[in-house]
C-alpha cells in the first residue's frame, strides 16, 4: 500500500495492471488494497475514466500510520506469545519479523502496560517436538509448490528406515505436533507422516496437481487425533465424579455428547473411525474412566492394564540394587 501511495503521489495515473506488475501481486490484490486505503484509511483516491488510472483528488502529505485500537494491539501481543507452536520451524523467524514490522508501524497514540502483559499472559507447551529445520523447510516448500518428493522415513517402533515416494498435500499442527499428509505412491493412498521421523527429503523434479476433493477437515472428521480409519465405532466412556469436571470443560471431539450420571460423574459418547488413539487417551485417566462400549475397546484397555500391572509386579520383584550404577 505504501508503494501504491507513492505511485499515486507521482501523478502518473497508474492502473491496477501497472501497479500489480510493479508490486509483484495480482491486480485483484491491488484493487482490494486501494479500496481499503480509500474506505478504511480515508485517503482521497479516485479513478479517472478517461486515462484509466487512479489519482489523489487532493494533496496527501504522507502515508498514514497503521490505525489500530487498544484491543487490536492487545491481540497482537497475545499472538506473538502464541508463536510457541511455531518455535523451531522455518515459520518462526518470518512470523516474528512480520510482527516486529507491525509493531514499528504502530502510532504513538496507542499505549498499553506491556510489562503488565508480560506477567499476566503466557503460553506453555508440555512436550515440544524436536524438528530438523532443514527437513521441515523442504516439506513446507514442497507442499506449497506441489513438488513430488522422495524421503527416507522410519516408522514408529522400527529401527530400519525405508524410502517413500510422496505427493505432499498438507502440513498440519495438531495438538502441538506437526504432521505431513501426503499421497504415498507405493500404498496408493494418503498417509500421515511425522516430520521428526524423516531422515532426509529429496525432490524428484516432478510436480503434481493437488486433488480438489482432498480436505483435511473431512479426512479427520471421525478421528480422535490424526489417524483416519475405515471403521465406524460408537464409543461410550464413563468418568468418575473426581475427574468429571475436566471432561465437561473441554470439547474433545465434534461428535461428542455428554450425559450426566446420578453419581456425579459424566458419560462421554463419541463416533470414531479408529480406536488406538482413544485407547491411549483413556489409559491416561487411570481408574477414573470406564469403557462401556465398544467391546473391542474394553478388551484393549483390559489387556493394556494387565501389561502395566505385570510390569509393575516384575519391577517390584527385582533386587533392590539391580539397575543401580556404582559410584
Amino acid at each position: 500500500m505504501v508503494r501504491i501511495h507513492q505511485a499515486l503521489q507521482s501523478g502518473k495515473l497508474p492502473n491496477s495492471e501497472t501497479l500489480a506488475r510493479e508490486c509483484e501481486v495480482s491486480s485483484k490484490t491491488v484493487r482490494r488494497d486501494i479500496e481499503f486505503m480509500r474506505d478504511r484509511m480515508g485517503l482521497p483516491i479516485a479513478f479517472n475514466g478517461v486515462s484509466k488510472g487512479y489519482y489523489y483528488t487532493e494533496e496527501v502529505s504522507g502515508f498514514p500510520n497503521l490505525q489500530i485500537t487498544e484491543g487490536e494491539l492487545f491481540a497482537l501481543i497475545v499472538a506473538e506469545k502464541a508463536l510457541q507452536q511455531y518455535r523451531g520451524t522455518s515459520f518462526e523467524k518470518p512470523l516474528l519479523s512480520a510482527i516486529r514490522k507491525m509493531e514499528q508501524s504502530l502510532p504513538n497514540t496507542i499505549s498499553l502496560n506491556l510489562a503488565s502483559l508480560e506477567q499476566t499472559i503466557s503460553f506453555r507447551t508440555r512436550a515440544e517436538p524436536i524438528l530438523d529445520l532443514a527437513v521441515f523447510d523442504q516439506l513446507s516448500r514442497a507442499a506449497a509448490q506441489r513438488q513430488q518428493i522422495e524421503l527416507v522415513y522410519r516408522k514408529p517402533g522400527q529401527a530400519k528406515t525405508e524410502v517413500r515416494l510422496l505427493d505432499p498435500y498438507h502440513l498440519a499442527n495438531i495438538n502441538g505436533e506437526w504432521y505431513l499428509f501426503a499421497y504415498d505412491h507405493a500404498r496408493k493412498d494418503i498417509r500421515t507422516f511425522a516430520p521428526t521421523r524423516i531422515q532426509s527429503v529429496k525432490p524428484t523434479g516432478k510436480t503434481f496437481p493437488r486433488p480438489e476433493r482432498f480436505s483435511l477437515e473431512k479426512r479427520l472428521r471421525n478421528s480422535f487425533g490424526v489417524h483416519a480409519g475405515e471403521g465406524a465405532y460408537e464409543v461410550v466412556v464413563r468418568f468418575d465424579a473426581r475427574v468429571a469436571d475436566y471432561i465437561r470443560e473441554k470439547k474433545w471431539h465434534e461428535s461428542q455428547k455428554l450425559r450426566e450420571l446420578k453419581s456425579g460423574g459424566v458419560e462421554l459418547q463419541l463416533k470414531l473411525s479408529s480406536l488406538p488413539e482413544i485407547e491411549r487417551w483413556i489409559l491416561g485417566w487411570g481408574g477414573d474412566a470406564t469403557v462401556v462400549k465398544p467391546p473391542e475397546l474394553r478388551a484393549a484397555i483390559r489387556a493394556a492394564a494387565a501389561r502395566i500391572l505385570g510390569q509393575a509386579e516384575e519391577s517390584e520383584a527385582l533386587p533392590a540394587n539391580q539397575g543401580k550404577t556404582k559410584a
